[in-house]
């Protein structure tokens, strides 16, 4: 099945989370609410960082001038998402809508369920660069938002409508042979230590570091070496051993489970050799990918098909909740927009405004 797109907070989908002005001055004003420069560039960091241009090294090296033409569509960007949420954190303030604790922590609970474990959702944060506490502020920004859709109006998704969904989608839930595995990994990850390597010493000499790198990735194969054995002799403690010592603690909290997975979800080295094993096995020899050596066992086997309904039910019903819950708040703020107040303290910001770009001019002396 092709997974359906979902999101852990609804304010990422609308406002995923440069000059030399002072960081507090205003620079636009939505009715009563002043957003500042500092304000705008903290979420023109975050949106950079979070796109194609983090390879790049992000907010840090991208040029912030209007001489940019992805700056612009960057800041254009940004200032949208900062004037719509202003406009519902308005409304929000105007219905006296309020998240206490316990529904933040019924939030993370229910996020917790949708991605496995804990670990698993910590995994995921740090992958995009998160941190626990700017999570945290989302999922009570996401239950402000829930309880504002719930009052603007009421959304209910029901069996049929995720039957008809499903019925329409079909080539979505078409998958291609699959097998379900689970696995150990020793970390080895060549880049990795080679960037670790430089942090503790920039000058290393080149020779000394690929000795120290060959050093390490020796070093962690016997370790795996060691604990292929020690399944090899007990191949019902595998579960167990993958909880205490698998470098990959996500899957590792769950004995080392990956669930089902077609071919292409995984890296090639893995993909071929949980593919050519048969159920109830285990990998005969170390299996090495960029990430490290991985000792798999393959418990199931699934051929090419369609996903019964009943399977993703559940998850097709999520998925069109929240579809409705972002058109709801889109045609919200589309609104609001129209009888706001929006003025641009900075003409810079103001999106019918000419873009200027400064250029030294060229002088010239006259020759008599």
């Amino acid at each position: 099945m092709k997974k359906l797109v979902s999101c852990l907070a609804l304010s990422t989908l609308l406002f995923t989370g440069c000059t030399f002005m002072h960081k507090s001055e205003g620079i636009i004003k939505v009715n009563d609410t002043v957003i500042t420069q500092a304000e705008f560039d903290s979420e023109f960091d975050k949106s950079v960082d979070s796109s194609m241009f983090k390879a790049f090294g992000g907010a840090k090296n991208f040029v912030k001038s209007d001489e940019n033409p992805m700056y612009n569509v960057f800041k254009e960007k940004i200032v949208n998402e900062l004037i719509v949420k202003a406009l519902l954190d308005q409304e929000i303030a105007k219905r006296g809508i309020e998240a206490s604790e316990e529904d933040v922590q019924n939030e993370l609970k229910d996020v917790i369920d949708k991605v496995g474990s804990k670990e698993e959702l910590n995994h995921i944060l740090k992958q995009r660069g998160v941190s626990n506490s700017e999570f945290m502020a989302d999922l009570k920004t996401q239950v402000k938002m829930k309880k504002l859709i719930n009052q603007i109006e009421k959304i209910n998704v029901t069996d049929g409508d995720a039957k008809r969904f499903y019925d329409t989608n079909k080539s979505q839930f078409v998958h291609g042979e699959q097998v379900r595995a689970s696995h150990i990994l020793i970390g080895a990850n060549t880049l990795e230590i080679i960037r670790k390597l430089k942090e503790k010493n920039p000058d290393i000499d080149p020779t000394k570091l690929n000795e120290e790198v060959e050093k390490q990735i020796a070093s962690q194969k016997a370790k795996a070496e060691a604990i292929l054995a020690e399944v090899k002799a007990n191949p019902d403690n595998f579960e167990k051993i993958a909880k205490s010592k698998s470098d990959d603690k996500a899957s590792g909290e769950r004995g080392g489970e990956l669930g089902f997975f077609p071919k292409e979800a995984m890296v090639p080295e893995f993909a071929n050799a949980a593919f050519s094993m048969k159920p109830d096995t285990i990998s005969e020899k170390l299996v090495q990918s960029p990430y490290g050596f991985h000792i798999i066992k393959v418990t199931d086997r699934m051929a090419a098909g369609t996903t019964p309904y009943e399977k993703v039910k559940d998850e097709i019903k999520a998925y069109l909740e929240t579809q409705k819950q972002i058109e709801v708040l889109k045609n919200f703020t589309a609104g609001a927009m129209k009888t706001a107040k929006i003025e641009y303290l900075n003409s810079s910001f103001d999106p019918s405004k000419p873009i200027k770009i400064n250029k030294e001019e060229e002088k010239t002396e006259d020759i008599k």
